[in-house]
């Protein structure tokens, strides 16, 4: 050993099994081996699973954009020559598409050689909003295209530009980027506002404010909820017009009280005795959260509750929902981060509040809710 080399600090190693793992010959051994078979063979698979991913995606995106689902569901068994007229792609092309689709599971094909809607494929039309997000992922795949110059924050991300009132000023977001925002927003928030008010109990509060509440669609289903309870919607000026109008079709015009401003630059509304910040904070960092939090405190009553609800990291036990979709995503946007319902609850304890509650999810990938009170 030379002088240099036992003064230098030693690089950590992987684990010795890790080590084998990684070796071909062990791998290739582990294949052959009878008690070692299975578990060598499910590694290889779930591995190319990973790898094919992106491909899946697409194929998804496929069968949306064309409308496949969509017309299987109405008119029943198709040829892939049919269909191939209607969407002026080869019949040879679409037999591949449809071969794609029966393959994850979206088609069944019969002996006969069509094809027909499977229970996955129309379990996928029947979820809100879940074809326009499909439609939507088109930018943030893009954005994706080079992962390592996203992770470098190497040029302008199409996300960033689909989300200006994220880095911007409100009078920054245009009537088109806001009639965006608030279309995918209210398409989107129908699950998630069935599963927050699962989660979480608005029992006992008067008045409800939802900050960044875009069109109001989870203060329609509070509404049908919770019948007496008084509601006010805080977002920004572009946004109220189409908030107005979703409300009114809805007969709650009466019952919202629409507010506009930033809550970067401009107190929020007095008056509530619960705040909800509904898919909020992982559109931001840190300091802008904590800002928040901090206003949330100010604004509420002794004993004023605060709720919070979107999708979270796994924190020690990762997600494959909220560390790899939404935490890439959101930095595709720009700005935010998923952060850990633990991390979250620290982050509202440093603004004053207490009585923590993190509640069971149903469904982590749609959201993930927490709850805590100011102090009486």
């Amino acid at each position: 050993m030379t002088m240099a080399s036992a003064l230098s600090p030693r690089r950590p190693r992987a684990g010795l099994i890790t080590r084998l793992l990684a070796n071909p010959r062990v791998h290739r051994l582990a294949g052959r081996l009878p008690f070692s078979r299975g578990i060598a063979r499910r590694d290889g698979a779930e591995i190319f699973d990973i790898m094919q991913g992106f491909v899946r995606s697409q194929v998804l995106f496929a069968l949306v954009e064309l409308g496949l689902l969509r017309r299987l569901l109405d008119h029943g068994a198709q040829a892939p020559d049919d269909l191939a007229r209607v969407h002026d792609v080869t019949s040879d092309r679409m037999g591949h598409l449809l071969q794609a689709g029966a393959a994850l599971g979206l088609l069944k094909r019969r002996r006969d050689g069509r094809f027909t809607l499977a229970r996955r494929g129309a379990a996928l039309l029947g979820v809100p909003g879940l074809e326009m997000m499909i439609r939507h992922n088109r930018a943030f795949y893009r954005d994706m295209a080079d992962p390592v110059a996203l992770l470098r924050g190497a040029g302008e991300t199409e996300l960033a530009r689909f989300w200006p009132y994220v880095l911007g000023e409100p009078g920054d977001m245009s009537t088109d980027a806001a009639e965006r925002y608030s279309d995918l927003m209210a398409q989107s928030q129908i699950l998630v506002a069935e599963d927050v008010l699962r989660m979480v109990s608005l029992r006992g509060a008067t008045c409800l404010l939802d900050v960044g509440g875009g069109s109001g669609t989870f203060l329609a289903a509070v509404a049908r909820r919770y019948p007496a309870l008084s509601l006010q919607l805080f977002d920004l000026d572009a946004v109220l017009p189409e908030a107005e109008r979703r409300l009114a079709a809805q007969g709650l015009s009466a019952r919202v009280t629409l507010c506009g401003g930033s809550f970067r630059t401009d107190p929020l509304p007095t008056g509530a005795d619960a705040i909800s910040l509904i898919r909020v904070l992982f559109d931001h960092e840190d300091d802008t959260v904590r800002h928040l939090l901090a206003a949330c405190f100010k604004t509420l009553p002794p004993g004023g509750r605060l709720v919070v609800a979107e999708p979270m990291s796994g924190g020690a036990r990762p997600d494959p929902a909220g560390d790899v979709y939404f935490s890439f995503y959101t930095m595709a946007m720009g700005t935010g981060r998923v952060r850990s319902p633990g991390r979250i609850a620290q982050m509202c304890r440093e603004a004053g509040f207490d009585q923590l509650r993190i509640a069971p999810a149903p469904r982590a990938y749609i959201t993930s809710a927490l709850s805590c009170v100011k102090p009486v």
